[in-house]
């Protein structure tokens, strides 16, 4: 294998692995805010025992997904030198904003959260509670606005410079193979970077994402409690909280979905096509729910929708989408090669696309489940509504309590899915239109250097991973301390209110 395969797996496995995490901090984070305000709110001590008890998960999942995101730093500087320099003012912006604006909320505040119940008021813990889910959604703004500029760059020009020479150069120019190494983008507006034409869509899409991992955490290790039989209330009150939360994030991702995919139809045509295997331009477009694409023939078995995918992208069935035949333009694709034939231009086209097959797999894998996982909220919040979510000596519930046990797997995917999408799809350009993949590379890296590098990182990841199951399951296996034995706890406040206003009079049969 080449230097830049075994580069992209590496950064792709790190990322991938690091990811797992991030999503369930901020959905976790949004979760304790939620319980302590709760608490706060109505007095009840069972409140405050769901946001000691989530904390405690919270500090383990937040310590790994620290350790592991340092890896990814390091990457750019020993794989990816020649994009380092060639981005270093756009993302060094980006990230210095993230270490001002995240970090500091997050080191400031983590540790009154973690250790101050007995220390600081109630206030005051609730207020660092506030600032380190605020710091984890900064963090991820940042992270969302750099990683969004190299999909759709923005409010910067090109750099030029040569024997200690600087010059600006044209908006429109196309780097050429002697330019690498040599030019650098350059911030014209830091706003115009950070509102770039994809950012705000993207980030509520993955803000709404972690919501629902959060949420989907949460409802997974209380069903897991509601089918053992232990610490019932405790589970009733976590899980009601977080299916109104999993159901009005599944709201608000459908139009984020929406919103996100009218991105990619304006900015990243050739994308759109990828993802749904488009490659002749045709009106009426149709959506395809699952199959595949036959690459070498240029065809898409799949149960399809006709005039779907016209009607998402543009609502409206009769504008045409563009195929993959047609893109690149001619104009873009002479551009970028200079003196070549018609003829030459057509055979080139296709080096100007993404992986179709394996776009076209990942979108629809997130499309699937995570329609699952709408369905999964939306069901559980009709059978708690109804009063029957915890009638738990009923076959039909508790097998449905199964099912949610593995819930917390179905956000996880989509995250994983719809991250390999919008990178994949990117391809072959590490910067959208400027710089290839193949042209980011450290010059002098080699690949006995980089595959020995991954099977470390995979070894230290692997241990990490297991540590983090342990200590876990650890956490769950102890348990909540159960407001019963809690001497604090008046006889009178133990109703959960929240549970008792949705399931009314069943509640009682229910309550442990």
């Amino acid at each position: 294998m080449n230097v830049e395969i075994l580069a992209r797996i590496q950064f792709a496995f790190t990322v991938a692995f690091h990811y797992i995490y991030p999503p369930m901090t901020m959905g976790l984070g949004l979760m304790l805010v939620i319980m302590e305000g709760t608490y706060l709110i109505t007095k009840d001590r069972l409140y405050h025992q769901l946001a000691h008890f989530w904390t405690r998960i919270f500090g383990v999942i937040f310590a790994i997904g620290t350790a592991t995101g340092i890896v990814m730093e390091f990457e750019f500087g020993t794989n990816w030198a020649t994009y380092s320099r060639f981005v270093g003012d756009v993302f060094g912006s980006a990230l210095a904003a993230e270490g001002i604006f995240a970090f500091m909320l997050e080191a400031g505040f983590l540790s009154v959260l973690l250790f101050g119940w007995d220390k600081v008021g109630k206030g005051m813990h609730f207020f660092a509670t506030c600032m380190v889910c605020l710091g984890s959604h900064f963090s991820a703004i940042w992270i969302i606005v750099a990683n969004s500029w190299m999909q759709t760059p923005a409010g910067y020009h090109l750099e030029l410079t040569k024997n200690g020479i600087r010059s600006i150069l044209p908006p429109d120019y196309i780097l050429k193979s002697e330019d690498i190494g040599h030019v650098r983008a350059i911030i014209d507006s830091f706003w115009g970077m950070v509102f770039n034409p994809s950012s705000m869509e993207r980030l509520a899409h993955v803000v709404f994402a972690t919501w629902l991992t959060g949420a989907f955490f949460v409802i997974s290790i209380s069903a897991y409690y509601l089918i053992r039989g232990r610490h019932r209330r405790f589970a009733q009150a976590s899980m009601t909280l977080a299916i109104f939360l999993a159901a009005f994030a599944s709201i608000c991702q459908s139009f984020s979905a929406d919103a996100t995919a009218r991105a990619v139809v304006r900015n990243q045509p050739i994308k759109l096509a990828a993802m749904e295997g488009v490659y002749e331009t045709v009106p009426y477009a149709p959506m395809n729910l699952f199959g595949f694409v036959d690459t070498k023939n240029q065809k898409v078995y799949s149960l399809q929708i006709p005039g779907l995918l016209s009607l998402l992208a543009f609502h409206n069935f009769k504008t045409p989408v563009q195929g993959l035949n047609q893109l690149p333009s001619d104009e873009f694709l002479a551009a970028r090669n200079p003196g070549k034939s018609p003829q030459e231009l057509a055979a080139l086209r296709p080096y100007y696309w993404p992986k179709v097959a394996a776009v076209f797999q990942t979108y629809h894998l997130m499309i699937i489940v995570g329609s699952m996982v709408f369905g999964m909220a939306f069901i559980s919040l009709f059978l708690l509504l109804k009063g029957w979510l915890f009638r738990t000596d009923s076959f039909l519930i508790r097998l449905w309590l199964f099912i949610l046990i593995f819930s917390v797997l179905g956000p996880q995917i989509c995250n994983q899915a719809g991250w390999f999408t919008a990178e994949l799809g990117r391809q072959p350009w590490i910067v959208y239109n400027i710089l290839r993949t193949s042209e980011a590379l450290s010059k002098m890296v080699s690949s006995d250097q980089v595959l020995g590098s991954l099977f470390l990182f995979f070894a230290i990841y692997s241990l990490l991973f297991f540590a983090f199951l342990y200590l876990l399951n650890n956490k769950i296996q102890h348990g909540p301390d159960d407001p019963e034995e809690d001497p604090e706890v008046p006889k009178g406040d133990q109703r959960d209110f929240l549970y008792q206003l949705v399931a009314g009079s069943d509640s009682s049969r229910t309550s442990s």
